[in-house]
């Protein structure tokens, strides 16, 4: 690996060990094995290289839960593939703790980190249709209405659910527990 790289691996260590606010150029520069002015060489500021982690370890966390996901598309029975796909997404959790503690963190801070809020933005939607396809078991659709629609849900069950885990991992829902509560509420919202 080049500086670049070492630059971008240590960043990402120091989010997951440290967290956004605690982590400092010479954490990372140290990490690397290079010096602090590589940091700005190569990515402009601390800030917009751990931006750039952050949103790597996202696509690894999306690749690691759409592998859980696809595996559960096999299941024939849509309640039962629903409830091991969220399954899938709480389990996710314990291996990048981390990543989603600093989100959290970082949503107090969010207007005054330089990029992120562009870039989170901009893959929000992308985001939501990705989510929308991969709990359903089915590709990636055309950006629809409806479509979107249901990854604003799949998303806001998330967040949700990556919440509750960090508060108390023991009493985090899963599937079972997210089947019930959307028959509950879609039966009371329904039928009025």
């Amino acid at each position: 690996m080049g500086n670049r790289e070492d630059l971008l691996a240590s960043a990402a260590r120091c989010l997951q060990e440290k967290g956004y606010g605690r982590t400092t150029a010479r954490d990372i520069a140290s990490g690397a094995g290079v010096s602090l002015a590589a940091i700005g060489y190569h990515y402009g500021s601390k800030d917009a290289l751990l931006v750039e982690a952050l949103v790597q370890a996202m696509g690894e966390w999306g690749e690691v839960i759409g592998a859980a996901l696809s595996a559960a598309a096999d299941v024939d029975d849509p309640r039962e593939r629903f409830v091991r796909a969220w399954d899938a997404v709480r389990d996710s959790f314990t291996t990048h703790r981390g990543l989603w503690t600093v989100q959290f963190e970082l949503l107090g801070q969010f207007a005054h980190l330089p990029g992120l809020p562009e870039r989170l933005a901009g893959a929000q939607k992308a985001g939501r249709l990705g989510l929308a396809a991969l709990f359903q078991g089915r590709a990636e659709e055309e950006d629809t209405p409806d479509e979107l629609a249901r990854g604003i849900f799949y998303q806001s069950l998330l967040l949700g659910q990556a919440a509750q885990w960090l508060i108390d991992p023991a009493i985090a829902p899963g599937g079972e527990e997210f089947l019930r509560g959307l028959a509950l509420v879609s039966g009371d919202v329904l039928t009025g």
